[in-house]
């Protein structure tokens, strides 16, 4: 059996489409049995439709309306996996900060983000947009993204793979954004696969001890 691959965005699901399409090509053994979204009616939704994969949507906005708080929504959103029996979550441009409430209930289970900058450098949002401004004020020679394990610390984790990004003197933004989507993409499926590697390597020695 492959293994199984929760998968959590927030928008035009890039990333999960390269996962998608690793997958289909047999260069990543596993397989998505979900894909959750925080925002309704993004294009990753139509991505996952299109391959087969089911879907659910769990918006913040309806928990703190009815005055319900983040940490219900995190627990909630928690069990929703949970039941998906992963043995890999990968957060693929989800834009969402998780509190214990969510983290606690994977004390196993790996948890990897994909991060579009090198560790320590703009964590959080707009790290593309911040780094081509500091490239542009001299700060920065160039940039870079990180496929790094998920801690309470936004952008905090181990990283596990790294790679720069050149920022060229005649980029525009949308030229950086375009460059670091392209390592993205390939980052983010080899950070599966290791993940995936090192969980099974952990199984295989745990029954031969």
């Amino acid at each position: 059996m492959a293994p199984r691959v929760v998968v959590l965005i927030s928008g035009t699901g890039s990333n999960l489409q390269a996962l998608i399409d690793a997958i289909a090509a047999g260069s990543l053994k596993a397989e998505i049995p979900l894909v959750i979204s925080n925002r309704s009616k993004v294009f990753g939704l139509e991505r996952a439709d299109k391959a087969g994969i089911p879907t659910k949507v769990l918006a913040l906005k309806p928990y703190t309306t009815a005055g319900k708080s983040r940490t219900q929504y995190d627990a909630d959103l928690a069990q929703l996996i949970v039941a998906a029996k992963p043995d890999l979550v990968v957060l693929a441009g989800f834009m969402h900060i998780l509190s214990p409430a969510f983290l606690d209930q994977f004390p196993t289970t790996p948890l990897i983000n994909l991060h579009p900058a090198l560790p320590g450098q703009f964590d959080g949002a707009r790290a593309i947009e911040r780094a081509f401004e500091a490239y542009q004020k001299g700060e920065i020679k160039h940039t870079g993204v990180m496929v790094h394990r998920v801690i309470q610390e936004v952008d905090g984790g181990e990283p596990l793979l790294v790679e720069q990004v050149e920022i060229k003197p005649e980029d525009d933004l949308a030229a950086l954004q375009e460059r670091i989507h392209s390592v993205e993409h390939v980052l983010l499926v080899r950070g599966a696969a290791l993940v995936l590697e090192q969980e099974a390597a952990k199984k295989s020695n745990s029954t031969s001890a």
